[in-house]
Formats: C-alpha cells, structure tokens, sequence
C-alpha cells in the first residue's frame, strides 16, 4: 500500500477475508462510503454494527498506531441514529494545513463579539466577554502535558461509554492525527458554524499540539474531547476560554452566560472539552 493510499482499502480486503490485511481483529462492522451528494470515491469510515465498549477506543487506538487510521466514537440517539451514513459531506472541506488557527480564531472571535453585542442590553453591554473587549486578546500559551495524551483519551472515552453517549459506534476513519479527522470524513456539525470544517481541524491541530487534545467522540453536532493539559487556573481558564468562544459561541451563550464562568466551571481542571453547535 502506498504512502497516500486509503488504509481503509486494506480494511475492506479484511472484512472480506481477500487479500492484505491490516490485522486489527475489528469486531462485525462496515465501511461508509455514502455522502449527502452520494457515493464516495473511497472509503470515509469503517463503523462497527455493535454498541461500544469503554476499552474499545483506547483499544484501537494502540492497534491503528502507525497504520493511518484514527478511532472516534459516533453517538447518535433514536431521532439520528446512522446520521453517519447520510450527513458527511468531504466535499465542502478543504485541507487542514491550508489554514492558520490563529487567524481561524481571530476572525470567529471578531464575529463572536459582534453577534454578542447585538443582543446585549446596554446595561450588560461586555459583560459577556467580561475581562476582555472586542480586540483578539490572541492564543492561550502551551501547557505541558502531565500524563500521555492517549492514555488520557482512552480514560475520556471510556467514560464518554460509560456515562453520557446513548448508543456509542466505535469507528475507524483516515487520518495520520486526530485533528484531522473531521474534515477527513467530512463531518458537517458545525454546519450553522462554519462549513469547512478543515478550518475547525486546523484549531483542533494546534490545541493538540499546546493542550495534548484528541478527538474522542462525535455526534451528528457535538464534539467531544479529550485534553492531556488543561488549564489549573482561572487566568489559564479564561485564555483557553477566548479560544473556545471563538471555536464554538454556543458554549457561552447557551450554557454559561458569560466567559468567566465558563472558565470557572467548565475548564479547570477538566480534562474533557465538549462543543455543540445549534
């Protein structure tokens, strides 16, 4: 197999028992290759028949390593359950590395801001970005992780399994890191957000790189991750918070109200981020 062929290629030979393998023991499962505009020109994911289990992610993680291949877990209640066969789109996205997730963010946060003062009262007028003003106050400094980010995510996941996702998927997509898996499948979530969600991946390739973050888990509009590094104090919180209210305004506006408490609640110490676009 070439450096650039698709190692879900290998995996239908695998499932078929013809051919190269790539030897992961994958429980029964199938390979998407279905978009929003029709058939794919290659495999987009291979998706397992079964409910997950906790180890699962972890698991696949350390089998997939070196082989191109990311695991993710794909959660969909009874209202979209499948949504993976019928809502990716690879065709909106261009490529992760075309874009810088500084200017990613400054932009979204400009328009953040804008879309926040126009439905402020004027006696709460910045409260909601409260302590920064309009101006881009730029990106949280790196942290160093203090445990392996895999291992973290493996820990994130299976409490992901065990507590929140209803009917958790455990997938296999391709992509050589996991910042880049949502655009590789053409996950379209953000949609009323951003339509190209290769610029979303650029931030998530940075936030890997500062904060030890891995995709775990998606849902039709939820992403879920896991962070190696988070930030232990509120003046690191509320950093890491302008980048978040960037990446997702839901976050703020329809959870918490204001930065700070965002910050206060939702990251100290947390070693689970999780973004939801209406």
């Amino acid at each position: 197999m070439s450096m650039d062929a698709n190692p879900l290629s290998l995996l239908s030979a695998e499932l078929t028992g013809d051919g190269e393998t790539l030897g992961l023991g994958l429980p029964p499962g199938s390979l998407v290759t279905e978009t929003e505009s029709g058939p794919w020109r290659e495999p987009l994911l291979w998706v397992s028949d079964g409910i997950a289990g906790p180890a699962d992610w972890g698991q696949y993680a350390a089998a997939c390593a070196g082989k191109g291949l990311q695991p993710v877990l794909l959660d969909g209640d009874e209202d979209i359950a499948g949504w993976w066969n019928t809502e990716l789109d690879p065709g909106m996205m261009s490529a992760p590395a075309d874009h810088d997730a500084e200017g990613v963010l400054k932009e979204f946060w400009h328009a953040a801001v804008a879309a926040t003062e126009e439905n402020e009262d004027d006696e709460d007028e910045g409260a909601t970005i409260a302590p920064y003003s309009g101006d881009w106050p730029g990106p949280a400094p790196r942290r160093p992780a203090a445990a392996d980010p895999d291992a973290v995510a493996a820990e994130v996941a299976a409490a992901l399994v065990e507590h929140r996702l209803s009917s958790p998927r455990l997938a296999l997509a391709p992509a050589t890191r996991s910042a880049d898996l949502p655009a590789a499948i053409g996950w379209t979530g953000p949609i009323n957000h951003e339509n190209d969600v290769a610029r979303l991946c650029a931030v998530l390739r940075s936030w890997e790189d500062r904060f030890g973050v891995r995709v775990v888990a998606l849902s039709h509009n939820r992403l879920d991750l896991s962070v190696a590094a988070p930030p232990q104090t509120l003046d690191e919180a509320l950093a890491v918070a302008v980048e978040h209210f960037a990446f997702c305004p839901d976050n703020v506006w329809q959870g918490y109200e204001t930065l700070r408490l965002y910050a206060e609640e939702a990251l100290v110490g947390s070693r689970h981020w999780t973004f939801w676009w209406d």
